[in-house]
């Protein structure tokens, strides 16, 4: 069986400079430079100033669909940048899906700089506000935006509490930690936790690797919104229990506002579920930064 994050369609360095020169013959030539490659899209630096991203199977391509509808009614708004699609590229015989290019925000992903305690603890307060903005954005107009509703069950425990057990269980084979029984609390508190919500606008993937830190140790901007929609704000405060100390905590929530017990309980179940899949995937791919990120939201999960 493929892992998941196994490529449908591999956009290599040749493939996305003609798709960009074709189609966007302004651009032409085209100096082209890896930036990533995630589970849903692969991601190049365009002459400098442009950030291309194609996705890699057909649930990435839905994604892309989705920043490049919702985003430009929202970019702007945030007290953080985000990225505004300038370019949208279509589907041709030689790659099927649409792809789009953002002007380059400007910064490193969090998970490659092993920022320390004292250093997450600083950004808690912006990351707090960000998102205080963010699910401002009401049912009404999250719909207006044209943003979809919630469809992979993300917090339905009859699904995703036995996949939690199993994935724990995974990193035990695996010599990741060295026991389930601690997490096997938080994941059995999930099932009487609060039904999921549609309650806001939600990034739905809120976690290090799509928060840009700048130089002076600030965020500089949140990438990589595929998975925007209208759903429970307990999916994005998930990034207090993952990314954050607990010390951290009194300063995050002062920023963003009230937090209601139950849905502070689901931010913590979908965090543990981050733990699980960011420490299996980057031990299977060797990404030793995700893995380590895995590791210490787990560890945050358990201290919180």
């Amino acid at each position: 069986m493929k892992p998941p994050w196994t490529a449908e369609v591999a956009v290599s360095p040749d493939l996305a400079r003609s798709l960009v020169e074709r189609q966007f013959p302004e651009l032409a030539p085209v100096n082209i430079a890896p930036l990533g490659t995630g589970w849903d899209n692969t991601a190049y630096l365009v002459n400098r100033n442009f950030v291309f991203r194609f996705p890699r199977r057909q649930l990435g391509a839905a994604c892309l669909e989705n920043e490049i509808r919702v985003l430009p009614g929202i970019a702007g708004r945030l007290p953080l940048p985000i990225p505004d699609p300038t370019f949208v590229g279509t589907g041709v015989p030689d790659f099927p899906w649409k792809f789009a290019g953002y002007q380059w925000l400007k910064g490193r992903t969090a998970c490659g700089l092993a920022l320390d305690e004292r250093d997450r603890a600083a950004i808690a307060a912006p990351l707090g506000e960000f998102l205080a903005a963010l699910h401002s954005i009401g049912p009404e107009e999250a719909t207006r935006l044209g943003a979809p509703l919630e469809t992979l069950g993300r917090l339905d425990p009859v699904r995703r509490v036995p996949q939690a057990q199993e994935g724990l269980e995974k990193l035990v084979r695996l010599g990741l930690i060295p026991g389930a029984a601690p997490f096997f609390r938080i994941v059995q508190e999930t099932a009487t936790t609060r039904p999921a919500q549609a309650n806001a606008l939600v990034h739905g993937d809120f976690y290090v690797r799509h928060i840009l830190i700048g130089d002076a140790g600030r965020p500089s901007g949140i990438i990589d919104w595929g998975d925007v929609h209208l759903g429970d704000v307990a999916l994005d405060l998930s990034v207090a229990h993952t990314f954050l100390p607990p010390s951290a905590h009194d300063a995050f929530r002062r920023t963003y506002g009230p937090i209601e017990e139950p849905t502070w309980r689901l931010a913590r179940f979908r965090a543990l579920q981050y733990g699980i899949h960011l420490s299996d995937y980057g031990h299977a791919t060797g990404d030793r930064d995700i893995e380590r990120e895995g590791l210490l939201a787990l560890e945050h999960v358990l201290q919180s």
